[in-house]
């Protein structure tokens, strides 16, 4: 029998069970490749246009001095989340990954923003992300905190970068 919608989420529940949620969309930024990417892999200043983040604390530096592992502390719905992510610049400035290294609710948070240049200067802006709780949560919670990245993965970002090209 295939599981689909809330019937497959109340069964997930019921049974303990998390699945990973893969999230992939899109935007297309006014702004040249080079300050999206700028934007993205200044990653200590995240505070500052993210919202609900409290701190990005970094741990360690690669030889170029970029941040390598960072511990974020994050809160919304009244509660709040750390975690720490490890990230890749070996596909930069045309990508910017990373994955989960340890986090309180988080068991997985894996994910990237990709960057293409169009032909008129903007970027088309792509970010996945990978998430998976260690904790079950009903889909309307699940929903409002993707809906919540999302927004900030995307629109937010798109603003602070636009804003100072």
């Amino acid at each position: 029998m295939p599981w689909r919608g809330l019937e497959q989420e109340a069964w997930a529940i019921d049974e303990g069970w998390t699945l990973a949620e893969q999230v992939t969309e899109q935007i297309v930024v006014r702004a040249p490749l080079k300050r999206c990417y700028e934007v993205a892999s200044q990653i200590d200043s995240y505070v500052e246009w993210v919202p609900h983040m409290r701190e990005a604390e970094v741990l360690d530096r690669d030889r170029k001095k970029r941040p390598k592992k960072v511990v974020f502390k994050v809160g919304a719905f009244g509660r709040s989340t750390s975690y720490t992510l490890e990230y890749n610049y070996s596909n930069a400035p045309r990508e910017l990954s990373w994955v989960h290294v340890d986090g309180d609710l988080l068991s997985k948070l894996d994910g990237s923003y990709s960057f293409d240049e169009l032909s008129d200067g903007s970027t088309e802006v792509t970010y996945r992300l990978v998430a998976e709780l260690k904790v079950p949560l009903p889909g309307f919670v699940k929903k409002r905190a993707e809906s919540l990245v999302m927004h900030a993965a995307l629109s937010e970002f798109k603003a602070r970068a636009e804003a100072e090209t």
